[in-house]
């Protein structure tokens, strides 16, 4: 049995609201381990994250899933723009916020993220050592390369163009430019692969109906900026777990698995899955990505943490 709460919790200034998933077997005399989640690029937690939350709860951890500030049900002026290292700044509060949950234990905290988020993890488990463990699923390792990849040289010159323009637009008028997370019509798009519109519409369709199809056209250059698997190595001793999908056209699996091989250190483990980037939320991979993250959470937090 578990319970589910919804909570606000405060991220510099903003209400962020997220959901508390409690065992029932959780109480201040016999307090549990913890993981924190949130999405990827542009999602919100009604995007089958709950999904996740539930198989971890199931395996007897406390899980607080949240919305970023800007996003879904949280707070935020500056809607719809993601900025990852404001992002992070909500996962290291959530932490704060779970730390002081008189049911969960604070020295065994976890935290999970998937795609966009997949990077913030890794960098938020080298430089926060109140993390005990975690998860980074189908991850974003760097942006500016996995934009490259993703887009080709001319479309990649022109969307260089369109950020030197805006940059320089917003200096002198400070009005925000915005463009389509998605789009199947030919118009720029900030995730250009056909596999994401088919994934975010049908998603926004059958879970997420709060989902918007847009960010300002500054969050891109945001994500070019981005190098979220820069401090990687510094991660240990805290156990990492990476999840790539093989198939993956959107965070390209083969630069998370040179980012594990060769800078990650132990101790360390990779889950390598067949499909693509969206089969571990509502596919064919999920219980295999679910199940495979419960283990990792349940193995290194429901057992004496690893000193710092």
């Amino acid at each position: 049995m578990k319970e589910r709460k919804n909570i606000a919790f405060a991220s510099e200034g903003f209400l962020c609201k997220g959901w508390l998933y409690l065992p029932s077997h959780a109480s201040a005399s016999h307090p549990v381990p913890a993981v924190i989640m949130a999405h990827g690029f542009s999602l919100v937690k009604e995007a089958y994250l709950d999904r996740y939350a539930e198989v971890f709860c199931e395996a007897g951890l406390a899980v607080f899933v949240f919305d970023y500030r800007n996003f879904g049900e949280s707070e935020g002026d500056h809607r719809q723009h993601l900025d990852p290292h404001q992002q992070i700044e909500d996962y290291r509060n959530a932490i704060s916020w779970v730390s002081a949950v008189k049911e969960i234990d604070k020295e065994k905290i976890g935290i999970w993220g998937t795609s966009y988020s997949g990077g913030h993890v890794l960098h938020i488990a080298a430089i926060d050592k109140r993390v005990k463990a975690v998860v980074s699923q189908v991850p974003t390792i760097n942006g500016w390369r996995s934009a490259e990849r993703k887009n080709g040289p001319e479309k990649m010159k022109g969307l260089i163009g369109n950020l030197i323009q805006d940059r320089e637009s917003r200096y002198q008028t400070g009005v925000q430019q915005y463009i389509q997370v998605v789009s199947n019509d030919g118009t720029p798009a900030a995730q250009p692969h056909p596999e994401c519109y088919k994934w975010f519409m049908g998603t926004k369709e059958a879970a997420a109906p709060n989902w918007e199809n847009k960010i300002t056209l500054q969050s891109m250059e945001k994500y070019l900026e981005y190098n979220p698997a820069g401090l990687i190595d510094l991660i240990s001793p805290t156990p990492l777990l990476m999840i790539v999908a093989m198939d993956d056209k959107i965070t390209p699996p083969d630069m998370a698995i040179e980012a594990f091989e060769t800078r990650a250190k132990k101790p360390k483990a990779i889950v390598k899955l067949r499909g693509g980037h969206f089969d571990v939320y509502n596919g064919e991979t999920f219980s295999e990505a679910s199940g495979a993250a419960a283990h990792w959470f349940a193995r290194h937090l429901k057992e004496s943490p690893i000193p710092i």
